[in-house]
C-alpha cells in the first residue's frame, strides 16, 4: 500500500533531535519519513548534490519545514540557504507545505523588521541576518500557508496531528461530493436521453421506431451492472458480445469454456490476490442470435443478469 512521504527540512546540527522526534512519529503515523542524512535522498554525479535533494521534494506528498536560527549551507541558487530553497521549491511545485519558526526567532523577527536598515543592530537568535531577511519572504506567502511557532518537537508534532486530521476529514467530505456529482451527472443523461426521445416521438420521421432503439440501448442497464462489479471508473458502453469481450479483456479478465451444463452464460476468469478465481458470469439471454444488445429497460432488469462468482482456493490446492 502506498504511504504519503513527508520530507523532514531544516538546518542538521542545531535541529537534530527535532528531526529525529519528528521521524519517529511520522513513521507512528504509518507514513515514510524523507531525511537526507538518513539516505533517503538518491544522489547522482550528473548534477549538484542539493538538486538532488530538490529533486527528491518533487516525489514527496508533504514537506515540513523547520526554521531555526541557522541559516545552514548555502546554496547555489543565492542568496538563499539550502533549507530555504527546499520550502521553495516545495511551494513551486504545490506541494502540501507546513511551515515551522522557532519561538525565539519568530518573536525577534519583529524587532528586525524596525531595524533591518540599521547595521549596527545585532540579533540574538540567529547566527545570520539572512534568516530573517528570508522569513519576510515566508510571510508574504499567501493565508494558505500559515507559519507555527514551536519551543519543541512535541508542539511541532502535536500541530501535525491536528493538520493532518483535517486534511483527512475534507478529503472524506470531498469523496461523499464526488458521489454527489456522480448521481447528478447520472440524473443529467437521463434527462437528455428523455428529452431526446421526447424530441423524436413528436417528429415525424420514417426510422422512429429504429431511433426510439438507438435511444434506449445508449442507457442499457447492462452499462452500470458491468461498471459496478469491475469497478470501472469510467462511462460504460458496448453493442454487442464482441465489444463486450473487448472491454472485459482490457480489465485482464479471460473468456472461459462454456459450461457444458449451462450453456445460458458467457464467461470471463481471474484471480484476486488471495489466488481466488473470480468468475463474471453474463447471460447470454441479453444478447439476440446475432450477438447484439436486446433493448432492456430498468423495470425490466434483473440483477442476476450480470454477477460475479467467487472459487476460493484451499491451501492445499496451492502448489509449492
Amino acid at each position: 500500500m502506498a504511504k504519503p512521504r513527508v520530507f523532514i527540512s531544516s538546518t542538521f546540527y542545531d535541529l537534530r533531535h527535532v528531526r529525529a522526534d519528528l521521524e519517529r512519529f511520522i513513521k507512528d503515523m504509518g507514513y515514510e519519513p524523507v531525511l537526507n542524512e538518513r539516505g533517503a535522498v538518491a544522489y547522482g554525479k550528473d548534477s549538484a548534490l542539493e538538486e538532488y535533494c530538490y529533486r527528491e521534494i518533487e516525489l514527496c506528498d508533504i514537506l515540513v519545514s523547520i526554521i531555526g536560527g541557522r541559516f545552514g549551507s548555502g546554496s547555489g541558487h543565492e542568496p538563499y540557504s539550502i533549507s530555504q530553497m527546499e520550502l521553495k521549491r516545495a511551494l513551486d511545485a504545490h506541494k502540501q507545505v507546513h511551515i515551522f519558526v522557532d519561538k525565539n526567532v519568530l518573536a525577534e523577527h519583529s524587532t528586525y523588521l524596525v531595524n533591518k536598515d540599521n547595521e549596527k543592530v545585532r540579533f540574538q537568535h540567529v547566527d545570520n541576518i539572512a534568516v530573517y531577511k528570508f522569513l519576510e519572504e515566508v510571510h508574504a506567502l499567501p493565508g494558505n500557508n500559515p507559519i507555527a511557532p514551536f519551543e519543541t518537537a512535541e508542539d511541532i508534532v502535536s500541530y501535525l496531528k491536528a493538520q493532518w486530521a483535517g486534511i483527512f476529514q475534507r478529503l472524506l467530505k470531498e469523496e461523499g461530493k464526488r458521489e454527489e456529482i456522480h448521481f447528478v451527472s447520472e440524473l443529467r443523461n437521463s434527462a437528455e436521453t428523455m428529452n431526446r426521445l421526447v424530441q423524436y416521438l413528436t417528429e415525424e420521421r420514417k426510422d422512429r421506431d429504429e431511433a426510439i432503439k438507438t435511444i434506449l440501448l445508449t442507457t442499457h442497464p447492462a452499462f452500470a451492472a458491468i461498471k459496478k462489479v469491475l469497478n470501472i471508473p469510467y462511462r460504460v458502453y458496448f453493442t454487442n458480445i464482441e465489444e463486450l469481450t473487448a472491454l472485459v479483456g482490457a480489465r485482464s479478465w479471460l473468456a472461459t469454456a462454456n459450461d457444458k451444463k449451462d450453456k445460458n452464460w458467457l464467461r470471463w476468469s481471474t484471480k484476486d490476490e488471495k489466488k481466488n478465481i473470480l468468475t463474471l458470469k453474463v447471460s447470454k439471454s441479453i444478447f439476440d442470435s446475432d450477438g447484439k444488445l436486446k433493448v432492456i429497460t430498468k423495470q425490466d432488469w434483473n440483477k442476476d443478469l450480470v454477477k460475479i462468482e467467487t472459487e476460493e482456493v484451499k491451501p492445499e490446492d496451492i502448489p509449492f
